[in-house]
């Protein structure tokens, strides 16, 4: 299989996929997909929040495919580009292919904290957002496997597995394009 100069960030909810394809971006000069966007836009559109429609797209698998076709379709025209998706290693198989892991405590915190998750996640506490994080985890697991008969966790899909829970996103960015240099050499 040919590399391309894409990197395929994957992982836990509120590992930091976001930020830190952010910062790969611009470090190296990359553009960036991200199919976690796409997913809150349609999610909004149809008036749910992430976790509602994440039941709905699990009775409406073109949606799922839609969004995973797009990455890879993407991929056959483009490179240099980070994709930002729970599959992204799945759908563009000769990307480098990074999976973010978290603490849930710590994800929970985060993405309680994050504003731009506010629009399409209205929660009270940290513990609710958690028990959130936990049935999308099961409700993604189960979708993925009857999709594509895939576990997103299982960290032998993937280049490079990093826990995210104790570093900034700047170290993880770091750590991330410093083994990048490696597997493009090999």
């Amino acid at each position: 299989m040919v590399k391309k100069h894409i990197i395929s960030l994957g992982g836990e909810l509120a590992s930091g996929k976001g930020t830190v394809s952010e910062i790969l971006a611009k470090k190296l000069k990359f553009s960036i997909y991200k199919n976690g966007e796409y997913f809150r836009k349609l999610a909004k559109e149809a008036g749910m929040d992430v976790t509602t429609f994440n039941k709905y797209v699990e009775k409406h698998p073109e949606i799922d495919r839609q969004i995973e076709n797009s990455a890879s379709e993407y991929a056959k025209t483009n490179d240099n580009f980070v994709i930002d998706a729970r599959l992204g290693w799945y759908a563009v198989p000769q990307s480098f292919k990074v999976y973010l892991k978290v603490d849930i405590n710590v994800a929970a915190q985060r993405a309680f904290n994050d504003a731009k998750r506010k629009s399409t996640e209205k929660f009270k506490s940290v513990e609710e957002q958690k028990q959130d994080m936990q049935k999308r985890y099961e409700l993604e697991n189960e979708r993925y496997w009857n999709l594509y008969q895939v576990h997103k966790e299982d960290e032998s899909n993937y280049d490079y597995v990093l826990d995210t829970t104790n570093l900034t996103p700047e170290e993880v960015a770091e750590k991330v394009m410093s083994e990048y240099k490696k597997w493009l050499q090999n």
